[in-house]
C-alpha cells in the first residue's frame, strides 16, 4: 500500500471535495466531519466524482449523468451506474489527510 498526502485537515472543511492525483485518482469527501475516499472517475462516463454534488444521505451524485453512490460502500445506487466506485481507506495522522492506494493498483 501506499499512503498518499491529501492535504491538511482544516483544508477540506465539511461539504467539501478534493481529488487526489495519483494511480488511480481518489475523489476525498468531507461529510459532516466524516471523511470517505473513492475512486475519482464515475464507473458510467469519465465524469470526476470530487466535482459531485455531496448529498447528506451519505452519497455523492455525478456531475454529469446524476448517477449517485455510496460514500461508505462505493455501491452504485442509481442509474445510469451499476458499476460501484472502489473505495480507499483514508488516515488522519496529526492534521493531515493520507489515502491508502494499493501499489500497481489501476481503475
Amino acid at each position: 500500500m501506499e499512503k498518499i498526502f491529501v492535504c491538511l485537515t482544516a483544508d477540506l472543511p465539511p461539504g467539501e471535495a478534493r481529488r487526489v492525483d495519483c494511480d488511480p485518482a481518489v475523489a476525498v469527501f468531507n461529510l459532516d466531519g466524516t471523511i470517505y475516499a473513492l475512486a475519482d472517475r464515475c464507473t458510467h462516463g469519465e465524469a470526476s466524482m470530487s466535482d459531485g454534488y455531496l448529498e447528506d444521505d451519505c452519497t455523492v451524485e455525478c456531475p454529469v449523468h446524476t448517477a449517485r453512490f455510496c460514500l461508505r460502500t462505493g455501491r452504485a445506487l442509481t442509474q445510469p451506474a451499476t458499476v460501484d466506485l472502489k473505495t480507499f481507506e483514508v488516515l488522519e495522522d496529526g492534521d493531515s489527510l493520507y489515502v491508502l492506494v494499493p501499489t500497481g493498483e489501476s481503475q
